[in-house]
């Protein structure tokens, strides 16, 4: 079975986390101890191999991290 692991939206998701994540100089592991999750976890979330993604709570954790808004990391239109 060929299916994707991540929907186009989480894919929208996560490369907005990861330009602040890059934007701000974090590595993934300094990212993943403010965000309070395993060592290992952005790089599956980064990767795309796994179906490891953020939820709304890391979102709202890293808004704070990052000192930005919710809207930052969401597309402006919906995703189709």
């Amino acid at each position: 079975m060929n299916r994707n692991l991540k929907t186009l939206l989480d894919t929208y998701v996560i490369n907005k986390v990861k330009e602040k994540r890059v934007e701000k100089g974090f590595s993934q592991f300094n990212l993943a101890v403010k965000l309070s999750v395993s060592s290992g976890f952005i790089g599956k979330v980064e990767s795309f191999q796994t179906t490891a993604k953020y939820n709304l709570n890391h979102l709202n954790k890293l808004a704070l991290i990052f000192n930005c808004s919710l809207k930052n990391f969401l597309p402006d239109n919906p995703i189709v």
